[in-house]
C-alpha cells in the first residue's frame, strides 16, 4: 500500500511516501511543498492545492496520513495552517483518496513507543525504520514520513475497526 503522510502548512508543506507491506515500510519520496512569502493568503492556498493535485498525480498514493491541527501559543499561526490543511484535503477528497488524521501523540506513540518522545527522538526513529543514512530534512518532511509510519501501523492493525476486522474468523467456538 502506499501511503502519503502530510505535515500541513502554508509557507511549508512536509510530504512523505512509503510503501508499507507486511508490516515493513520502505522510502519511495519525501519533500517539501513551498509557497512564497509575501504574497497573498489566496494565492499561496490556490499554489497549495495546485503543487498537492500534482503531487497526488504524480505517485498515487492509496492512502493519506495526514496530522491533526493543535494549537498551542499562537492562534495566528494555526489559523494560517488551518487554511492550509483545508486546501490539502481538498486536494486529496476531490481525487476520492481516504484521509486518515492523528493527533502528535499518536504519531509519537506509534514511531517512538512513548507518546511525550522529544522530536528528535521521533525523527531518529522515522531515519531507522527506513532504513536512512540520515535523518530526514527539514523536519516538516520528516513529520509527514513520520505520520505514515503511524498509519502503516495503524492500517495493518488488526483490532483497526475502520479496517473492518470480522472476529468471526478467528472464532474458535
Amino acid at each position: 500500500m502506499l501511503i502519503l503522510g502530510i505535515d500541513p502548512g502554508v509557507a511549508t508543506v512536509g510530504f512523505g511516501l512509503i510503501e508499507a507491506q507486511r508490516g515493513r515500510n520502505r522510502l519511495i519520496q519525501y519533500g517539501t511543498i513551498t509557497t512564497p512569502a509575501g504574497i497573498p493568503l489566496s494565492d499561496r492556498l490556490l499554489q497549495l492545492h495546485r503543487d498537492m493535485g500534482e503531487l497526488l498525480e504524480l505517485f498515487h498514493p492509496e492512502e493519506v496520513a495526514v496530522e491533526e491541527l493543535f494549537f498551542s501559543k499562537n492562534i495566528t499561526t494555526g489559523i494560517a495552517v488551518a487554511h492550509g490543511r483545508g486546501v490539502l484535503l481538498l486536494a486529496v477528497a476531490e481525487r476520492g483518496i481516504p484521509v486518515f488524521e492523528y493527533t502528535p501523540m499518536q504519531v509519537k506513540q506509534s514511531v517512538v513507543g512513548y507518546g511525550k518522545a522529544e522530536k528528535r527522538q521521533v525523527m531518529d526513529m522515522t531515519r531507522r525504520l527506513l532504513h536512512m543514512d540520515a535523518i530526514p530534512r527539514p523536519d516538516d518532511a520528516a513529520d509527514a514520513l513520520a505520520l505514515a509510519i503511524c498509519h502503516a501501523r495503524a492500517a495493518t492493525s488488526l483490532i483497526n475497526t475502520d479496517r473492518r476486522f470480522d472476529a468471526r474468523k478467528y472464532d474458535t467456538r
